[in-house]
């Protein structure tokens, strides 16, 4: 038999660029290799390493292996999988298609660039409280995100109890600046009870994603409007024949009244570093209007002739302090960006 000749390096690589295509055509249209009407439709509520937990749309949760030709699978994420081929260890289910993402939160990575942790959300829930130190910058890098997300964000002021009536009202001016630009404002006391029906009545029948420095009470608020919620995740590890001593990364669970909440480690805090300067200028979204007329195009808004955003903060049009804290993130970009940036 005669020896196959050898491949030049141009051949090589174009073979392997249509190896790629091969596969991006595959993972693009994958009904062509996959029979879709035979497939389950279900919803990710788990994300383990390189499986995930797939909830029927009866209620049973299957783990699931995930088809290498998929590029990400995410708590949230509407899916198609078959429980036909797989039961091992376990593993009773493969997830074969992904569907189209209405909405996906990501974070930026030291190494792999932005990553996608959670999708389908309809509200970001921001909790920041009132001690130690309640913080308007860090409010205000949260709501910078939501923007960029296209997701809504609701602020919840949290721990109220600790304060006087006059702190109270001192606070609330400080934060009457969010609600003139139509976020939603929710002030709670897990101790009281204060704001947790206005809380439960604005989760109704949505996915939300509760976001926060450490501190906050975000667990604590979550076990007032989700009881036993630490027992819901067991149930969840139960039914998909593992143990509830199984460690997640991210996890999907339903309130009692409707709605969901998808928890990760990845959601909670936020960063910036991997934002342009544009894309976090936009974030302010009262500078919006004026975006584009100050005299010159390549204008910083800081003491630069003709700045509209400047002159609009000097006529009372925009806030001081959002304005202080817009530059205050700016400034502290490069101290948070990484050292490392992965040239692939």
């Amino acid at each position: 038999m005669a020896k196959k000749p050898k491949l030049t390096h141009r051949q090589k690589r174009q073979v392997a660029a249509n190896r790629a295509r091969r596969l991006k055509d595959k993972a693009s249209d994958p009904e062509k290799q996959i029979d879709a009407a035979n497939l389950i439709p279900g919803r990710v509520v788990g994300r383990f390493g390189k499986h995930a937990d797939v909830e029927d749309q009866q209620g049973t949760v299957y783990r699931c292996h995930i088809r290498r030709t998929i590029e990400s699978v995410v708590c949230g994420d509407d899916v198609l999988f078959d429980t036909g081929n797989e039961n091992e260890s376990g593993v009773s289910g493969v997830i074969e298609i992904v569907r189209d993402r209405r909405s996906v939160l990501t974070r930026p990575d030291y190494y792999d660039g932005v990553k996608p942790i959670a999708a389908n959300i309809d509200q970001i829930i921001v909790v920041s409280a009132v001690k130690p130190d309640l913080s308007l910058n860090i409010i205000d890098r949260y709501l910078v995100a939501c923007e960029d997300t296209g997701i809504a964000p609701v602020l919840i002021l949290n721990k109220t109890e600790l304060l006087s009536n006059e702190e109270f009202d001192t606070v609330k001016q400080q934060l009457a600046v969010y609600e003139s630009l139509g976020y939603r404002l929710i002030y709670t006391s897990c101790k009281r009870g204060d704001g947790l029906d206005e809380l439960k009545t604005c989760l109704n029948d949505k996915v939300s994603v509760f976001v926060g420095q450490s501190g906050v009470g975000k667990s604590s608020i979550i076990n007032q409007v989700l009881p036993d919620a630490d027992e819901l995740v067991g149930e969840i590890s139960d039914n998909s024949g593992l143990g509830q001593h199984t460690t997640t990364a991210a996890k999907l669970l339903h309130f009692p009244d409707g709605g969901d909440l998808i928890d990760s480690p990845g959601v909670r805090e936020f960063s910036l570093w991997h934002m342009p300067v544009e894309q976090i200028t936009r974030g302010f979204i009262e500078f919006r209007d004026y975006l584009g007329g100050c005299k010159f195009r390549d204008c910083k808004h800081m003491n630069d002739p003709g700045c509209l955003i400047r002159e609009a903060v000097e006529e009372g049009k925009i806030s001081s302090a959002r304005f202080d804290s817009y530059h205050r993130i700016l400034a502290t970009m490069d101290e948070q960006r990484p050292s490392y940036t992965n040239p692939f």
